[in-house]
This record gives structure tokens, sequence and C-alpha cells, in this order.
């Protein structure tokens, strides 16, 4: 398979060692100083570079029938402009806030978390956060996926990073200099609490899990996410 990195940092090197090791070919390096050219010889795209370069990324991609798999976070703002973008080209795309296999179990047992607390009003929930350094967005995509999750089954209406509301989820977001990622969900009263805490110990669980999911996606049509490709 060919692979088209956009985003070639501590990442997207990561991804380049992980894809070659499993047989893959990378035919675009693409950082800020360079050109598309190489990718519609890609098979599928990776990208994995920054808020305000992925648009204009998976777009490319898209408008390229190239199939494209983001963990870029930071710009979703614009999520359904490239929604209707695939839906128009009929093109392939997978967006998640966090590839790593553990990850996405830990998204189930927080969402399932969450169904079971909601009628227990006496508890309140926090979540932390912790990025290296050279994170760009706060909350992390991860952190902000988890809430939506909680909100979801709950009377929460929306997440605040400082000066929360009555009806806000607090995320307590801190960077820690070579800190992969760490997110803790803690619910809380005056008898006791409940907590569940994912860390990760490096970046290799979120680029063996993007490179996966390329792998699944070429050939296929449509909006998917990690639940798709790991049939959760």
């Amino acid at each position: 398979m060919k692979i088209a990195l956009l985003g070639y940092g501590k990442m997207g090197k990561v991804i380049e060692r992980i894809a070659q090791e499993r047989g893959h070919e990378i035919v675009l390096r693409k950082t800020g100083s360079n050109s598309f050219d190489g990718l519609t010889d890609a098979d599928v795209a990776i990208d994995f570079s920054i808020p305000d370069a992925a648009v204009e990324n998976i777009s490319e991609c898209l408008n390229n029938n190239i199939p494209v798999v983001s963990g870029t976070t930071g710009w979703l703002e614009h999520y359904h402009n490239i929604a209707a973008l695939c839906e128009e080209k009929k093109g392939a795309f997978i967006y998640g806030s966090n590839f790593s296999l553990g990850v996405n179990i830990f998204f189930e047992l927080n969402s399932h978390l969450a169904k079971m607390m909601s009628t227990l009003k006496q508890y309140k929930v926090t979540m932390e956060e912790i990025h290296h350094t050279q994170k760009l967005d706060a909350p992390s995509g991860t952190a902000i996926s988890l809430a939506k999750d909680i909100i979801a089954h709950s009377d929460y209406a929306s997440w605040a990073i400082e000066a929360p509301k009555e009806e806000d989820i607090f995320i307590d977001v801190k960077r820690i200099e070579n800190v992969p990622g760490t997110h803790v969900i803690t619910y809380d009263s005056e008898i006791d609490s409940i907590e569940i805490k994912h860390t990760a110990h490096s970046r290799e669980g979120f680029a063996l899990g993007s490179v996966v999911a390329a792998e699944w996606l070429v050939g296929k049509t449509g909006i998917y996410t990690m639940k798709d490709v790991l049939g959760l």
C-alpha cells in the first residue's frame, strides 16, 4: 500500500516507521514547506498535521479521490464542511480524536459508566487531561470526545476549561514535557469517588491505530470512525 503522510513531525515519523514495518511505502511526506506532489500516487493518506493545515490537507485528498485518515485535532468547527465534501466526491474519510486501541476501549468504558451514573445526581464529574507541551489544542480532542459521551448520557450541557457553570463538565488541562497523553474522569460525592484513567506510554499506539485504520479504509466509500475499524 502506498501512503501519503500529511504532517511529518514526531508523530509522522513514528507512523512512517510502523507503516514501513508493515510493508507499506511512503510516497509523500508533506510539511508546511513542500507541495502535494506525490499525493495522487497514494492509495491512502494519513493526516497528523496541525489544526491550521488539516482542512486543506483533507480537502486535497477528497478532491483527488484519495481515502484519508485524520488524527489532527483542533479543526472540528469545519467538520461538517469536510463531511459534505466527502459525500459530494463519494470519498472515504475517517476522523479520530485518538487512534489508540486502548483509548477506544476507554471511550466505550466512559460511555457505559456515564449511563450507569446518570441517575446518581450526588456525583459531580470532572476531567483531567495531560499532554506534552508541543500540543497546540486545549483541551485535547480525546478529552472533548470523552466529555461529549458523558453529556449524551447526563444532565450536563457542555464542558469548560475555566470558570465552569453548574451544567459544565470541568476539564483540567495540563501541559507537561514528554507526556504522550493521560486522561482521568472522576465522579466525586461527599461519600466517595469513582475514577477511570487511561495513560499512554508512547506515541506507538496512536501511530499503529492510524495505519490499521488506513489499511481498513482503502476500497471503501463513506465516513467512518474507529468504532467501525475495530468493530466496537
